[in-house]
C-alpha cells in the first residue's frame, strides 16, 4: 500500500451523554472524502480510541468504512496492550476492507517493554495480520520512544510497511529514513497518476456491474434494460517503494518532508485538511517558499489547538470549520468560553 500525502486523524463524535454519534461520524467521513486528502486514520489518538470499548470500536470502524469514498486509503487504529486483542481488532478491520492497521506501542508495562518485547510484539502482530502494519510512535502519550534501531529491524518484516512518528522531532524522522533505506523494496499498485489503489477500489470495479447490464442487442432488438452501464476498469501501474515514514506533527510538516517523510497523519487535518494539504502540494511542486509560508500559517493552530488544548481543542475547531466535533469523552473536559474564543481567533484565517 502506498503511503503518500496527507492523512487526517479523524475524531470520534459523541452525543452530550457520551454515546457514539454515528450519524455525525458518517457526515465527517463523507466530507473528508471530498477533500484532496490521501486518506483517513480511524481510531488513532485523535479518535479517543483508548476511551472506547471493543464493541464501540467495531461500530466506529464499520461506520467509517461504509461512509468513506473508495479511493481514500483507510487505516484502522487497532492497538491493544496484548498481541491477542490487537489481532482481534486487526481481523475485524480486514473483514471490513481497511487498507492497513496502525499499531501503537504497548506501554502499560513499560518497565518490561525492552527491545526483545517490542520486537516480539510487532513481529507477532505482523505475522498474523491480514493487513499491512504501520508502526505508531507517540511518546507524548505512551512515555515510550520507539528506538530507531528497533524500527530499522522491524522494517525488514515483509508485512510492516511504515511508521507514523509523532515524536515531533525532525531529526528522528531523518534518522529513521536513513536507518531504513536498506529495507526491502516492493512493488505496490497505484493509479496512472501514482495515487494509492485501495482494496475497495478494486472490489468496486466493473465485473459486478457488467453482470447486471443487459444491452439492446442482448434483448433481441428491444430496448435496453434501464440499468447503469458497467464502469470502466481503473487503469493501474506499479511503483517501487521501501519503508515509508509518515510524520505526526503538523508544526514540522515541511521539515519532515524535507527529511524524507512520504507524508503525514495529522490531527490538524481533522479540522483544516485543505490548509495541511496546501503545504504538501507546495512542497511536492518544489516551491519551498510557498510551502514555508503555508506552514507558518498553521503553526499557532498546531502548537496551541492540536498540541496544548488537545482533543477538546481539536473537536471545537472541527465545529468551527463545518465538521462535527462535539464533546470529548470524560474525563476530558470541554473548552471554557474563554478558550473557545481563543480557538476561534486562531482559526480565523485557516481554510478547511
Amino acid at each position: 500500500m502506498l503511503l503518500e500525502g496527507i492523512f487526517t486523524a479523524i475524531t470520534t463524535p459523541f452525543y452530550p451523554d457520551w454515546r457514539l454519534y454515528l450519524r455525525k461520524l458518517e457526515h465527517n467521513v463523507d466530507r473528508y472524502s471530498r477533500t484532496p486528502l490521501s486518506g483517513m486514520v480511524v481510531l488513532g489518538s485523535t479518535g479517543e480510541a483508548v476511551m472506547l470499548g471493543d464493541d464501540e470500536s467495531r461500530e466506529v470502524l464499520k461506520t467509517a468504512r461504509n461512509a468513506a469514498a473508495n479511493e481514500k486509503v483507510l487505516i484502522a487504529g487497532v492497538a491493544r496492550e496484548s498481541v491477542a486483542e490487537t489481532l482481534r481488532v486487526a481481523e475485524f478491520a480486514a473483514e471490513h476492507s481497511y487498507d492497513a492497521v496502525l499499531v501503537r506501542t504497548p506501554s502499560f508495562y513499560s518497565p518490561q517493554m525492552g527491545k526483545p518485547a517490542i520486537l516480539n510484539y510487532y513481529r507477532m502482530v505482523a505475522d498474523r495480520s491480514a493487513l499491512p502494519v504501520i508502526l505508531y510512535n507517540i511518546p507524548k502519550f505512551t512515555k515510550y520512544d520507539l528506538p530507531v534501531d528497533v524500527i530499522a529491524e522491524l522494517a525488514f518484516h515483509p508485512n510492516i510497511i511504515g511508521l507514523k512518528d509523532s515524536s515531533g522531532k525532525v531529526e528522528q524522522i531523518a534518522a529513521v529514513v536513513t536507518a531504513t533505506r536498506s529495507a526491502p523494496r516492493h512493488k505496490v499498485v497505484v493509479t496512472e497518476i501514482f495515487n494509492a489503489v485501495t482494496a475497495r477500489m478494486l472490489n468496486a470495479q466493473a465485473p459486478m456491474d457488467a453482470a447486471t447490464f443487459v444491452s439492446a442487442e442482448m434483448l433481441g432488438g428491444g430496448g435496453a434494460l434501464a440499468v447503469a452501464p458497467p464502469r470502466p476498469m481503473i487503469k493501474t501501474r506499479t511503483k517501487d517503494v521501501g519503508f515509508q515514514v509518515l510524520s505526526g506533527s503538523a508544526g514540522t510538516l515541511f521539515d519532515s518532508l524535507e527529511a524524507g517523510a512520504s507524508g503525514a497523519v495529522l490531527a490538524l487535518a481533522a479540522f483544516a485538511p485543505q490548509a495541511c494539504h496546501e503545504i504538501y502540494t507546495a512542497w511536492k511542486e518544489k516551491d519551498p517558499a510557498l510551502a514555508l509560508e503555508k506552514q507558518e500559517r498553521i503553526l499557532r493552530a498546531s502548537t496551541r489547538v492540536g498540541g496544548e488544548l488537545g482533543i477538546p481543542g481539536i473537536k471545537y475547531a472541527c465545529d468551527l470549520n463545518g465538521y462535527y466535533g462535539g464533546p470529548p469523552r470524560m474525563p476530558l473536559l470541554p473548552l471554557t468560553v474563554d478558550l473557545k474564543a481563543e480557538v476561534a481567533e486562531i482559526m480565523a484565517n485557516i481554510p478547511n
